[in-house]
């Protein structure tokens, strides 16, 4: 595994310069890491990275805290192993500590009204923070507001809001989306059609991705867009779209680039159409990863945009350290992606794994904000889980 670094050096150093004079709370950060995640060439240009209103925060209340997650949706294999972690691992362990009292946790399945509403309640209950999941990223601002008047901080993960008090955790989905764009390139050796499959457009996440997808596939004037559709990041919705797609295209297609989690039914989606030969971005749904494993044709490469176990802890440690007065000096706390490739998969996924199998890779918290990462992020770094009151 390594992490994806593809930002022009030139660039990169130009860039540094621009966000010193842009973006006070970037230029507290390692410049390294300003320079290659937070340049503006490879940055969703909404994405929130001025510094943090919160970086002088301190919790209404002490610990133990009343946690509220607001989920936007449950549908899909990375929601589902995402709550799996924070109810079987995070929630058991920070009781332990004696820092969580509660996890109150709600869905709106993709209800941006009745996301607003539950959040409200959230906030009136009581909790302490809020996290949310993969939403709008400007319809909720108000409420955003509405809580931290409260005294209630929201933290955004896969996917930022607007707003100027949300604390955003992910992925730089921009430079992932480019990475896998352009692997494409590479495998297809710059010719080709391709088909590209969105997640859930209007979703910060899905757009940023699909922005860097198409500026990776741009980088060979011999790839073909055919088309572009969206998958919902759910297998059974891409299986259904791609089938519908590649009835009504009979022609020659070279490679699908499909945001995870929804290989799987792109593979299915081909293997009934009776094709051959198309190349499929992989990303770290287990069963695609397992499909690849015994398909080593079928891509060189995996790009590991959203881990969801991963992310989930990323944004739990960033809630718990800004609870603690920590500080956060950007609003966004943005990672690198991790590449993977077959050798990779050999060793990860068992010789017997299941094409079916629905749980996630995880590359593990040194690999995706580890607490030294985090800790440049802080103006107060420390170890969350050592805090005493």
């Amino acid at each position: 595994m390594k992490r994806i670094t593809t930002v022009i050096a030139a660039a990169g150093i130009l860039a540094a310069g621009s966000l010193m004079a842009k973006a006070e709370g970037v230029d507290e950060i390692n410049p390294d890491v300003a320079a290659k995640l937070y340049n503006p060439e490879m940055l969703d240009p909404s994405q929130p990275v001025g510094a943090s209103p919160l970086r002088t925060f301190k919790a209404k209340n002490p610990p133990p805290w009343k946690i509220g997650y607001a989920s936007s949706y449950a549908g899909n294999t990375w929601r589902a192993n995402a709550m799996e972690e924070l109810q079987n691992v995070i929630v058991p362990k920070w009781k332990e500590l004696g820092l969580l009292s509660e996890l109150v946790v709600t869905q709106s399945n993709l209800n941006d009204s009745t996301q607003i509403q539950q959040m409200r309640q959230l906030v009136d209950q009581g909790v302490d923070a809020i996290i949310v999941c993969c939403s709008n990223p400007t319809a909720l601002n108000q409420t955003v507001q509405y809580a931290y008047d409260k005294g209630v901080p929201v933290f955004s993960l896969t996917g930022y809001l607007t707003a100027e008090t949300a604390i955003n955790s992910s992925v730089n989905y921009q430079v992932a989306g480019f990475d896998i764009g352009k692997a494409m390139v590479d495998e297809l050796g710059g010719k080709g059609k391709v088909l590209v499959v969105e997640g859930i457009p209007g979703t910060s996440g899905s757009d940023s991705q699909d922005r860097g997808v198409k500026a990776g596939l741009a980088t060979s004037p011999d790839i073909e867009i055919v088309g572009s559709i969206a998958g919902m990041w759910t297998d059974q919705v891409a299986q259904g779209e791609v089938q519908k797609w590649l009835a009504t295209h009979p022609g020659k297609l070279d490679g699908i680039v499909v945001q995870s989690a929804a290989e799987m039914g792109v593979l299915r989606a081909i293997a009934q159409s009776g094709r051959e030969g198309v190349k499929v971005a992989v990303g770290g749904e287990m069963g695609a990863l397992c499909s690849w494993r015994k398909n080593p044709d079928l891509i060189s490469v995996a790009v590991q945009t959203w881990p969801p176990a991963d992310e989930i802890q990323l944004i739990w440690d960033i809630m718990m350290r800004t609870l603690q007065g920590q500080g956060p000096k950007v609003q966004s706390v943005l990672v690198a992606p991790v590449t993977l490739t077959h050798e990779d998969v050999m060793k990860a996924v068992a010789e017997d794994c299941d094409e079916n199998a629905q749980n996630w890779l995880a590359v593990g918290k040194d690999n995706w904000g580890s607490e030294a990462y985090l800790n440049d992020f802080f103006v107060n770094p420390a170890d969350p889980m050592a805090y005493k009151p």
